[in-house]
């Protein structure tokens, strides 16, 4: 297979990301497990969808491609990565506190998505928002840091770290492993994959965010509940985040 050429390198795209690593793509799935959920700037990097497509690439449907991923290494080590990197985060919050967050709203950057991190860490309360946060884009960047800068022990949050990493990882590996093959015969073979690569990419990033439209939902429903009582208007938790 031709060298991915930079110009055509699409970062939405984690079939491009598989390429790009070539017969290194399981370390390369790993390294981007790692860095999405233990480097804050990893946040844009693909996970749910690369998951999903590695799952894919390991039942051995997509081998014309030449990418080689061995299912039983994924397992084992994605998991381990996405725990380490997890592990990081919370390290760093935990250590540098909310002097991590105190910049300014940038291009990589957003307060916004801290108040996110941490309105989930508060609504869920800690051990369930470890789990959940696995799920939802951006937020699992961003809630490893929040739970070390809250306080979160770091004995529990290990617990609940690695019983979210191997539900998120292992789940969607093998969601994509076992549905390949309906995935590919519904495309018409193997050969149309490129042409159905980005909708099946958007169409996973729509179902993993269903919990954040869910949440809106609900909040929605609540201010207009606690209008109605007269009892409110928008109060925000303060946290150490927010008190500096």
């Amino acid at each position: 297979m031709p060298p991915l050429a930079s110009a055509d390198f699409n970062p939405l795209d984690p079939k491009a990301w598989l390429e790009l690593f070539g017969p290194a793509a399981l370390f390369g799935v790993c390294f981007i497990l790692f860095a999405e959920t233990g480097l804050m700037i990893g946040f844009f990097l693909p996970g749910d969808s690369l998951l999903f497509i590695a799952g894919v690439f390991a039942s051995g449907f997509l081998e014309s491609h030449g990418v080689q991923l061995p299912i039983g290494w994924l397992l084992l080590l994605g998991p381990i990565c996405a725990i380490i990197g997890a592990q990081l985060g919370h390290w760093l919050g935990a250590k540098y506190g909310p002097r991590m967050f105190n910049k300014p709203d940038s291009r990589l950057f957003k307060q916004d998505y801290v108040r996110k991190a941490e309105h989930y860490f508060v609504k869920f309360g800690p051990r369930r928002a470890v789990v959940l946060a696995r799920f939802i884009p951006i937020v699992r960047t961003f809630l490893n840091p929040v739970a070390g800068v809250l306080g979160m022990p770091a004995r529990q949050f290990f617990v609940w770290n690695v019983v979210g990493a191997i539900l998120w990882v292992d789940g969607i590996l093998l969601a994509g492993y076992l549905l390949a093959e309906q995935i590919i015969t519904a495309i018409g073979g193997p050969e149309h994959i490129d042409k159905y690569i980005l909708p099946m990419v958007f169409l996973i990033i729509f179902l993993s965010l269903i919990p954040v439209f869910i949440e809106m939902i609900r909040d929605r429903k609540e201010k207009k509940r606690l209008a109605r009582l007269g009892g409110g208007d928008d109060t925000v938790v303060m946290s150490k985040i927010d008190a500096f």
